[in-house]
C-alpha cells in the first residue's frame, strides 16, 4: 500500500487568522490537495470562555468562526472529498453541527456531519467531589463550583465517526494531536496497540497542531523567514509506515528547515521520552528530522508504549476577581516616576480597602513594559524615557476592584508628570478563572458518536489486553522494535587547550517556550550536533534555574532537564514559573511564550575551535 494522506491544519487557537483554511484547499495542486483539514480550537481559558457563553445562551458554547471559515469552502470540500475534523465544538458540540448543518443547507451542499460527545463532565463534579478527587499538582479538593471540566479525548471516538461515513467530524475537548492521529488509523487501519505508528502519528499532530509555528511562526531566526503576509500553514504527509514529511503548499510564505519544525516539537512538552496521551505514551527522544528537499522535512523515529487507563481532566474555577490597568508614563527619569506612581496607587487603594472593613489583594503585579521587566534582573534599559505602566491586581470582591479601576485616572493629575492617561480607558474586572487538573479513569467517560440522527457508542480499546501485550510495531514502521528509550546526560565538550570565550546561546541554538497550566518548557535545539556538548555544559539545571530565578516561585520552583539525542537537544521544565498561569496570572507574559527569548541570551562557554565553526553558521 502506497497511499500517502495529507492534512493541512487551519486553526492553532480560537482567534487564529481565517486565511488559512482558504488558502490550504484553494492552493492546492491536483498533486498537493488534501485528503483532510483539521482545526485546532481549544485550550482551557477558551473552555471557560465557552461556558460562560453557554451559561448565557444555551446554544452558545462553540467556536462560530469555525462555521464562518468553513461556510464559503464547503462547496469545495464536497467536490474534492475532503474531509474535516475539528474541536471547534468547545462545550457545546451539538450546537455547532447545528449551525454548520445550516451551512451545508445554505450553500446547498449534502455532507454528513458527526458529533463526538462524552469528554463533558460537569454532571459528574459532585459524584467526583464526593470520591476525593484531588488537584494532580496541588492535592487540593475540587473547588465547589467549577465552570467547565472536560477529559482530553483520544482518537477512538473520531476513527468511529470516520468508519461511520462522516465527512465532518465535531468534538469538545481531545488531545490536539487527536485530530491528525485518527484520521491515520482509520485510512490504514493501524491496531491500538501498534505504539510505534500511534507514537509517529501523534507526532505529526503535534508538529501541525500549532499552526505556522511550524512554518516559520515564532522561528528563533525569524530574519530568515520569507512574507509573513502570506505565511504558509503545514501539510504533513503520512504513510502507512508512519513516515511524516511536514510541507506547506509552493509559493506561500514562512520557510520549513529541521529547525523551525524541530522548535514546534520540543514545543509545550515535558518529559521527551514519556509524553502522555491518552492512546499512547510517546518517546521523541530519538526522532530526526532531515531537510528532504525546500520547505520539505522528514521526520522519523517517535516510538511508543501502552496507555494509561486515565485521561486528564481539565476544570476551571472562579476563584474572585482580576484587573489590570495600563498607562504611558514619558519623559525624564520615567522607569522612576512610573515606580512610584505604581506604588502609591496600590498604597491609597489599600488603605481605602481597610477603611471599609475589605481584605488586602490577594495578588498584586507591577510590570513597567519598556524597561524590560520581563528579564528581571537580566533587564538593561532602566534609563528609559518611556514605558507603559501594567498594574494588575486580584481581589475576593469585585466592588474592591471596581474602586480600584476608578482610582487610577487621579493619578494624571495628582501625581508625577509624564503620565499621558489609561490605555483603554477604565479598566474593567473580570473573574479570576483558575485551573484544577486532575486524573479519571476512562471508564467514567461515556464516550458517543452522534451521525445521521442516531447515537452509536463508542467501545474503546480493552486497556487489559494492551497492558499485557506491552508495546508493539508494526512490521513496515521506520523506528527499530526496542524496549522504551530513556534519555541519557548529553556528551561532554572535548577537552580543549584552547580559552574558552563565552557567546551568546542564540549562535549556537534555536529555541521555544510555551506553556503548560502553571509550568513553562524551553526547548533548546542546537544548529550544530557539534554544538551540543558546549550548550549542555553551560545550561545546567542549576544555571537555568539561576537565570530564570526572577520567574520561579521561590518555594515551589523547579527545573528539570532532559537530553534528546535523535534531534541534539535539550528539554527544560520550569516548574511553578507562571504566576498561576494563563488567565489566573497577573504577569504580563503568563504563559512564558518569552521565556525562550531570554534563554537565548546566556552566555555559553567555547573554545577557539568552535568560534571558527560558528562563522561559517552566521
Amino acid at each position: 500500500m502506497n497511499k500517502t494522506i495529507r492534512i493541512g491544519c487551519a486553526s492553532a487557537f480560537w482567534g487564529d487568522t481565517s486565511s488559512a483554511a482558504a488558502q490550504l484547499v484553494n492552493l492546492a495542486s491536483p498533486e498537493s490537495r488534501l485528503d483532510y483539514l483539521v482545526f485546532d480550537y481549544l485550550a482551557e481559558i477558551t473552555m471557560s470562555i465557552m461556558a460562560g457563553a453557554q451559561m448565557k445562551n444555551p446554544d452558545a458554547g462553540f467556536a462560530t468562526d469555525f462555521v464562518e471559515v468553513l461556510e464559503p469552502l464547503l462547496p469545495t470540500l464536497a467536490h474534492q472529498g475532503i474531509k474535516v475534523i475539528s474541536n471547534a465544538g468547545g462545550i457545546n458540540p451539538q450546537a455547532c453541527a447545528t449551525a454548520l448543518e445550516a451551512a451545508c443547507q445554505r450553500a446547498g451542499v449534502n455532507l454528513q456531519i458527526a458529533v463526538l460527545q462524552g469528554d463533558d463532565l460537569r454532571p459528574q463534579l459532585r459524584k467526583l467531589g464526593k470520591e476525593g478527587v484531588q488537584d494532580m499538582f496541588s492535592g487540593a479538593p475540587l473547588p465547589p463550583l467549577c465552570v467547565s471540566a472536560n477529559a482530553y479525548l483520544g482518537a477512538p471516538g473520531i476513527v468511529a465517526a470516520l468508519a461511520g461515513g462522516a465527512d465532518i467530524v465535531i468534538t469538545g475537548r481531545i488531545v490536539d494531536s487527536a485530530l491528525v492521529s485518527a484520521p491515520l488509523v482509520h485510512e490504514f487501519g493501524w491496531a491500538w496497540d501498534d505504539y510505534d505508528l500511534l507514537a509517529q502519528a501523534a507526532l505529526a499532530g503535534h508538529l501541525i497542531e500549532c499552526g505556522a509555528q511550524c512554518t516559520g511562526g515564532n522561528f528563533t531566526d525569524w530574519e530568515s523567514v520569507p512574507d509573513y503576509a502570506h505565511i504558509g500553514f503545514p501539510i504533513a504527509e503520512i504513510d502507512i509506515a508512519g513516515s511524516i514529511v511536514i510541507t506547506k503548499h509552493e509559493g506561500t510564505g514562512g520557510l520549513i528547515t529541521p529547525l523551525s519544525v524541530g522548535e514546534q516539537m520540543l514545543y509545550e512538552i515535558g518529559n521527551p521520552c514519556e509524553y502522555l496521551l491518552p492512546d499512547v505514551v510517546c518517546d521523541f527522544s530519538a526522532v530526526t528530522l532531515h531537510q528532504q528537499s525546500p520547505d520539505q522535512v522528514s521526520v522519523r523515529g517517535a516510538r511508543g508504549s501502552a496507555p494509561t487507563s486515565q485521561y486528564k481532566v481539565s476544570a476551571t474555577w472562579p476563584d474572585g476577581f482580576k484587573c489590570t490597568a495600563s498607562c504611558l508614563m514619558a519623559g525624564i527619569d520615567a522607569v522612576a516616576k512610573a515606580q512610584r506612581v505604581s506604588q502609591a496607587i496600590v498604597s491609597r487603594t489599600r488603605e481605602m480597602f481597610a477603611q471599609r472593613g475589605w481584605e488586602d489583594y490577594r495578588d498584586t503585579s507591577v510590570e513597567l513594559l519598556g524597561s524590560e521587566a520581563t528579564y528581571g534582573p537580566h533587564g538593561q534599559r532602566a534609563d528609559t524615557r518611556e514605558v507603559v505602566i501594567k498594574i494588575a491586581v486580584c481581589h475576593p470582591r469585585k466592588e474592591a476592584l471596581v474602586l480600584f479601576s476608578r482610582e487610577i485616572a487621579q493619578a494624571a493629575t495628582g501625581m508625577a508628570p509624564g503620565l499621558t492617561g489609561i490605555v483603554g480607558g477604565r479598566p474593567t474586572v473580570y473573574p479570576m478563572i483558575r485551573l484544577f487538573s486532575f486524573l479519571v479513569e476512562k471508564t467514567v467517560c461515556e464516550l458517543a458518536v452522534n451521525i445521521d440522527g442516531r447515537n452509536v457508542p463508542v467501545t474503546l480499546p480493552d486497556p487489559g489486553p494492551l497492558s499485557r501485550r506491552g508495546r508493539r510495531s508494526h512490521p513496515e514502521a521506520n523506528a527499530p522494535h526496542s524496549t522504551k528509550h530513556t534519555s541519557t546526560e548529553p556528551p561532554a565538550p572535548t577537552p580543549s587547550g584552547n580559552t574558552d570565550t563565552e557567546v551568546p546561546l542564540i549562535r549556537l541554538a534555536v529555541a521555544r517556550s510555551g506553556d503548560k497550566g502553571n509550568h513553562s518548557n524551553i526547548g533548546v535545539m542546537a544548529r550544530d550536533p557539534e554544538f551540543l556538548p558546549w550548550i549542555a555544559a553551560s545550561l545546567s539545571e542549576a544555571a537555568v534555574a539561576q537565570w530564570m530565578s526572577h520567574v520561579l516561585d521561590a518555594d515551589r520552583g523547579r527545573v528539570t532537564r532532559w537530553y534528546l539525542p535523535g534531534s541534539h537537544s535539550l528539554n527544560f521544565l520550569l516548574e511553578n514559573s507562571l504566576g498561576g498561569g494563563g488567565v489566573a496570572s497577573l504577569r504580563i507574559d503568563p504563559q512564558g511564550k518569552a521565556f525562550a527569548q531570554q534563554v537565548l541570551q546566556m552566555p555559553v562557554a567555547v573554545p577557539a575551535s568552535i568560534l571558527a565553526k560558528l562563522d561559517t553558521h552566521q
